[in-house]
Parts: C-alpha cells; structure tokens; sequence
C-alpha cells in the first residue's frame, strides 16, 4: 500500500453473545485504492462493514478514519464525515419517487443542510440538494423521465444504480459496497461494474464479494476473511495463488489457476 491511510481497524472484533463474529482484525485503506474483500458466505464479511460505517460499535479494537478514532460514532455521524456505504440487499424507499429517495439520503447524510423541521420534498426540495441528486441519478444512467416516478415500477437493477446514485449524491471519500453485484442479471452486472469503473477514480472504493471474478478488475487488491479472521491479503494474482485461499473456496488446492474458477462455489 502507498499514500495515506484513509481508514483503518486495529485488531477489532465483534461479539454477539457467545459467537464471535469478528476477531483482531487489523485492516487498512489509503486513500485513491480500489480495494475488494472476500471471503465465503458467513466468513463475517458484512459484520466487518458494519464496523467500519458504524451499524455496530467494536467489542474490541477500533476503527479509525483519516487517523481519528471513530469506534463510538454513529453511522450517520460517519456518513457525514465521509464514509458512505450500500447495502447487500437493495436498501431503498418503493414509495417514494425516485428523486425523492436521494434527496432523503442527502438530508439525513448531511443533516448541517437543513433542520429537521425543515426536511420537505416536492417544490420546496432545497435547490442545491436537487442538483446534486440530478447529477448523481444523470451519472447512473437512469433516465430522467422516471426520475418523478414511484421507486417500485424501477427494475432490480435500476434500483441498485440508485442507492449507488445515493451515495455518489453524497459525495464520499470512502465509498464502500456490500456485494453490489448481487441479484443481477449478467447484463446488469455488467453495466453496474462498467459503472463503477467510471466512477472509482474520484473516491477510496472497498467492495465486498465472495465470487471473486465478480470484482478482479475493479480492484488492485484483495483481502480475504475466513471465520471473522482476516487471513490473506495482498495484489489479486497473489491472492488468487495463495493455497490457504485456494483451499478456503475450492475445498482442495488445485492445480488450475484459481482464476478459471473463480465463479465456481460460494
């Protein structure tokens, strides 16, 4: 890793009752990289995230952001200092208007805008919010003519360019996305990685995935989880070499690059 540490866990853990998700993870992020983690399901991958952005507070260890310690503030106190996150699952408001959705998630990541009595949409949506979630949802490809439209009548893939359009709209310094890839079609798939690819360049991107073929060529590192513990980390071709990984994915270490069978298992 080159250049400035941007975020950072120090030998962190979580621990739901007598399960521990997440054990002495040391971690860390300089700003510009495109970084990706992976890991099989249930290897804490998620419970990791959720330490970084805030969702829950460390048993142990601390995260750290731009070298301040961040362990006992909120998410939505670090979403306005600059990590923005998504979620595994689509994460937005049906109801709503398409529009209307980022102009939320603009008000409550950035809750200085305006007050909490002075949170409304439609006409009075504030002017330099709406910019910025036009620009954001123009970016995305969505087109402008649903922007008014109820959320629901967006399809699967359209909705995951929008909650990405929510958190470009809020202006990350750290953006990170919890499998973004998941539960697209492989055209989807492809606009959403042509997408990033366009957009990683102007903030630190960190994905989560656990089929590593999904995000080789988003990422110039990877770091992989296993059981909560953080057990390989380094450039993709060492990771993809690596027998511990190999075994962790495959079952066996096998023979073949691992890159042949990347989609392969979990």
């Amino acid at each position: 890793m080159t250049g400035n540490v941007i975020l950072e866990s120090r030998d962190v853990g979580k621990r739901f009752g007598s399960f521990q998700a997440v054990e002495g993870v040391n971690y860390r992020v300089c700003e510009g990289e495109s970084v990706g983690i992976i890991g099989p399901n249930g290897a804490g991958k998620t419970t990791f995230f959720n330490l970084l952005t805030g969702m829950f507070r460390p048993s142990s260890g601390s995260i750290h952001y731009r070298g301040q310690d961040v362990s006992g503030l909120s998410g939505d106190r670090r979403t306005a200092l600059g990590l923005v996150r998504t979620f595994q699952l689509v994460s937005v408001f049906n109801t709503l208007p398409v529009i209307d959705n980022l102009v939320l998630a603009v008000l409550r990541g950035k809750p200085g805008l305006v007050s909490r009595c002075g949170f409304l949409f439609g006409r009075r949506r504030p002017k330099a919010v709406l910019a910025a979630c036009e620009a954001a949802l123009d970016r995305v490809g969505i087109d402008p003519l649903v922007w008014d439209q109820p959320t629901a009548n967006l399809s699967y893939g359209n909705k995951r360019k929008l909650e990405i359009a929510m958190a470009l709209a809020l202006r990350p310094a750290v953006l990170l996305l919890d499998e973004p890839l998941a539960g697209l079609s492989d055209y989807e798939i492809n606009e959403v990685r042509d997408l990033l690819h366009q957009v990683k360049r102007d903030f630190t991107l960190v994905i989560i995935e656990h089929k590593i073929s999904r995000i080789l060529d988003l990422v110039s590192r990877l770091s992989v989880m296993h059981e909560g513990h953080l057990i390989a980390e380094g450039p993709v071709e060492t990771i993809l070499a690596d027998p511990t990984v190999r075994l962790v994915y495959w079952g066996e270490q096998q023979a073949e690059p691992a890159a042949a069978n990347a989609e392969g298992s979990p």
